[in-house]
């Protein structure tokens, strides 16, 4: 593996920059308009290109790499796992397989036994989606506008944000609501328990006015993702639970972005000790070492199955490397303590730092989050919160964001940048060190934005 150590190698960035471009097909791209940064190798919480640059990786690659660039354990039991079984179809048992499951259930909340394995995120809230419908014989599931869920036809319409445009149908059994933001309060709430209570009685005449006997689920995430990292007010979750109790209706949560670690507790539903019917998770479960998610089941849901079969199936599902993976990853956050790390970071390091940088910078209108998952939200006047680039940005509305992505890199920080915000979601792992090297970084470049703001 190339290091930024060694000699850099411009001929190899050049190769892998052409076969790219001629041969690869990006997803979410112009492919006209996108010049992908070859890169040479990763370790730890940073990773580097060919020509020596390195990049401290605020942004987690897609949010999902919470133990790192190559873990040694996690990359030693991949190689030892490939030495010893690549592959072995979903109908046998498997040790890696079944142990992955195992550790899986034993750090979920509840009754939730039993693991469904998929390859990813929205095949998991593709499968969840559809025993919730199995299960209760109803076609509809609640989502958020401010969601995101997966790419197939079935997790793009769940998905609420304008990713799902250009697809969107409207017949896929999904009716969308507002969760609780009470920055952007969509109830005209002024304070935490008026937002909660609202956003709760909002869902409840959703539910009312769809048919509470048409509803299969509502799909949540315990803390919006991709768009906001929207930690909900304390009885919001709770209040979920309930609600869905009384009209037996199933709770699914989306915990591919929340779960492992992200937090600071294995699960997003920890922070409210809510236990839903169906729990999505992905990425964190072995930082995506090896493509893995599945579907966390209810003794309840699982009950149901137990005599007829589940219409579904993978071929790769529980793939054995990706198991390996997921049982190194698991037992290595267990002994090194990641998950109360990363609870420490985002009460010592991150949510003070950030807090303070919000006081210092006009463009900061709030900051947001818990553990490792936390969002800048940024805006062009503080008293109107107008945002600093408009909602569903075009490129050429983006530029501001454009410009603080493009120096952050200039100075060796990778950033998360979605619409008018920048997620500060390095590798739960990150020492206190690098945590406010990059913090730094961000502080330095926010002047970019402040220059923007009005009056």
């Amino acid at each position: 593996m190339y290091r930024p150590t060694e000699q850099p190698d411009p001929g190899a960035a050049a190769a892998a920059r052409a076969a790219d471009r001629a041969h690869v097909f990006h997803s979410w791209s112009a492919q006209a308009h996108i010049d992908p940064l070859p890169v040479a190798g990763g370790e730890g919480v940073r990773f580097w290109d060919y020509d020596g640059n390195s990049y401290l990786d605020f942004s987690s690659q897609f949010v999902n790499l919470n133990i790192g660039h190559a873990h040694p354990r996690v990359v030693e039991a991949i190689q030892q796992q490939a030495a010893r079984l690549c592959t072995i179809a979903p109908h046998f048992a498997n040790d890696q397989r079944s142990e992955a499951a195992r550790l899986i259930a034993e750090h979920a909340p509840g009754d939730l036994n039993q693991v469904f394995f998929t390859n990813g995120g929205t095949e998991s809230n593709e499968h969840a989606v559809r025993m919730a419908r199995l299960v209760t014989g109803r076609p509809k599931v609640l989502t958020a506008y401010r969601s995101y869920h997966g790419s197939t036809h079935t997790a793009m319409h769940l998905t609420g944000d304008p990713r799902r445009w250009p697809t969107d149908t409207g017949a896929a059994g999904v009716v969308r609501f507002f969760g609780p933001y009470l920055y952007r309060s969509a109830f005209h709430a002024t304070t935490e328990a008026e937002e909660c209570a609202r956003a709760l009685e909002h869902l409840e005449q959703i539910i009312q006015f769809e048919g509470p006997s048409t509803i299969a689920a509502v799909l949540v995430e315990p803390i919006v993702g991709t768009n906001g990292i929207l930690v909900p007010p304390d009885g919001y979750l709770p209040g979920v639970r309930a609600v869905c109790d009384r009209y037996g209706i199933l709770l699914i949560t989306d915990e591919v972005m929340t779960g492992f670690g992200r937090t600071g507790a294995w699960f997003g539903v920890d922070h409210w000790n809510v236990v839903p019917d169906l729990v999505t998770f992905a990425k964190g479960v072995n930082s995506g070492y090896v493509p893995l998610g599945g579907v966390i089941i209810s003794d309840r849901v699982a009950a149901e199955f137990a005599d007829r079969p589940y219409p579904g199936g993978l071929t790769y599902s529980g793939h054995p490397l990706a198991c390996a993976a997921a049982v190194a990853t698991i037992r290595a956050m267990e002994d090194e303590g990641t998950v109360a790390h990363a609870a420490w970071l985002g009460e010592h390091v991150l949510g003070p730092r950030l807090r303070k940088m919000a006081e210092s910078h006009p463009s900061v209108g709030e900051v947001r989050g818990l553990g490792t998952f936390w969002a800048i939200e940024l805006v062009r006047d503080p008293g109107t919160r107008e945002m600093l680039v408009p909602f569903a940005a075009t490129p050429a509305q983006a530029g501001p964001m454009n410009e603080l992505a493009a120096e952050c890199r200039r100075r060796g920080l990778w950033p998360f940048v979605h619409f008018n915000r920048v997620h500060v979601v390095p590798p739960c792992v990150i020492s206190e060190e690098d945590a406010h090297h990059g913090l730094d970084i961000l502080d330095e470049v926010l002047d970019l934005t402040d220059r923007y703001v009005r009056g």
